[in-house]
């Protein structure tokens, strides 16, 4: 019995081991691999992955699409590359993708090489703080002229989706201000906070003392405002201890929060949202959606994009527009082909062939410019609400809330059955 727990010992200590040199292993990669330009990643993908498999996991479906541009541009340098990736990119329902990636990691037969992933709460969390994942940020991309840098580094952000205040504009009512959407009577149309969890980090992100002093700044220029709604934020000092919340204004972005989960009305996705705001019969319906469903719609004679207009376009539009999410790329901590992840990640965010599967819509920013395709005129001047004013404007202009996991990390322990709670009293 002393040897065979004496056996079972020695062989899980050499497993750890086998399990930290592998870490090592890829963290050295990564460091190595940010000294190195795009061809020079190319080549070193070459030599790793020739013939092999390669498989990773994502948020996005789209990424199939740039594993065979992706294994073209190798072959431009080596007509013989060849790379199994039939089937290897999967895409994880009901938010799956955190438990397979722990149980790939943390199994014994690592499979996942990279991924492509959303919810920085949960990133940061049960990703980052624990060392699953790894970030890379490619030399090509840290050198690029104009290239947006904020917030979009650590982690590295492939791209930036913005969902926007919209409403059905057939009737009287107007939406001239963020606090018009959370008055008396109104029912906007979103989707739920537990059903897709970046619109809980909108949420939490809304206490961050940035945002919640553009709320204030808002509320003050609001014709609506009236002795309740000032009761409301008072009270919301006090809300703000209980959940530990600082800054100076906190209790007005709470306060819009509280009003928001206790009014909107929520909807299982995006689709159905814009497919009822732009029909004749949703007049004076407002909601808050993914901007680029706006391509997909039909013009009939009952539903048109002109039956919406968006908010924050209004040149007399007071506070946010919206918020954004993001995808992030990294690296599995025991990725199987490191180089070659790094080399795919950054062909994805340096060049515009890479990124052409998520740059062919209006509502998704890539923070390299060089990247980005024009979409100014998707609607020209029969569409207006369709011309995409881009990456700059929304952040500026627009005054998007944008995600930062650290922050929704740090928050989210409290707030979140704040929030549930408001909504389940509904």
């Amino acid at each position: 019995m002393k040897k065979v727990v004496t056996f079972l010992l020695a062989l899980s200590m050499c497993l750890l081991a086998f399990s930290i040199a592998s870490a090592q292993t890829v963290e050295e990669v990564i460091k190595e691999a940010q000294k190195l330009t795009l061809p020079e990643l190319f080549q070193k993908a070459i030599e790793e992955s020739n013939g092999k498999r390669f498989d990773a996991v994502g948020n996005s479906s789209r990424g199939k699409s740039v594993l065979p541009l992706f294994v073209a541009a190798l072959q431009k340098i080596d007509p013989s590359y060849k790379l199994d990736y039939e089937g290897g990119w999967q895409q994880p329902k009901e938010n799956k993708i955190f438990d397979q990636l722990t149980e790939d990691v943390n199994g014994t037969n690592h499979v996942m090489s990279m991924t492509l992933i959303q919810d920085g709460n949960q990133i940061q969390s049960k990703m980052l703080n624990t060392g699953l994942l790894l970030n890379f940020v490619p030399k090509d991309w840290l050198e690029a002229k104009g290239l947006a840098r904020e917030n979009n580094e650590n982690p590295l952000a492939l791209q930036m989706l913005n969902k926007v205040f919209m409403f059905n504009n057939l009737g009287k009512k107007t939406f001239k201000n963020m606090w018009d959407f959370v008055r008396d009577g109104e029912a906007p149309l979103f989707m739920g906070v537990n059903s897709e969890l970046v619109g809980k980090n909108f949420l939490y992100m809304m206490t961050n003392d940035k945002y919640a002093t553009i709320a204030k700044e808002s509320y003050e220029a609001w014709g609506g405002k009236n002795a309740e709604y000032d009761a409301l934020i008072e009270d919301m000092k006090n809300d703000a201890a209980d959940l530990g919340l600082s800054g100076d204004n906190v209790h007005y972005g709470l306060a819009w929060v509280y009003l928001w989960c206790e009014k909107y009305n929520a909807q299982t996705d995006d689709g159905p949202i814009c497919n009822t705001l732009v029909t004749k019969s949703a007049v004076d319906q407002s909601g808050l959606l993914v901007y680029s469903k706006l391509r997909s719609v039909e013009e009939t004679p009952e539903s048109s994009v002109n039956n919406i207009t968006v908010a924050a376009y209004q040149d007399d539009y007071t506070g946010i527009g919206g918020y954004a999410y993001k995808h992030y790329l990294m690296l599995t901590k025991t990725s199987p082909l490191p180089w070659t992840s790094c080399a795919l990640i950054a062909f994805m965010t340096t060049t515009k062939e890479g990124f052409a599967a998520w740059g062919k819509d209006m509502g998704g920013y890539a923070p390299d410019p060089v990247c980005m395709q024009d979409h100014s005129h998707d609607g020209g001047d029969k569409f207006p609400a369709k011309n995409d004013r881009g990456y700059d404007w929304w952040i500026n202009q627009g005054k998007l809330v944008v995600e930062d996991p650290a922050y929704c990390a740090s928050v989210s322990a409290q707030m979140s059955d704040w929030i549930d709670g408001i909504v389940a009293g509904k």
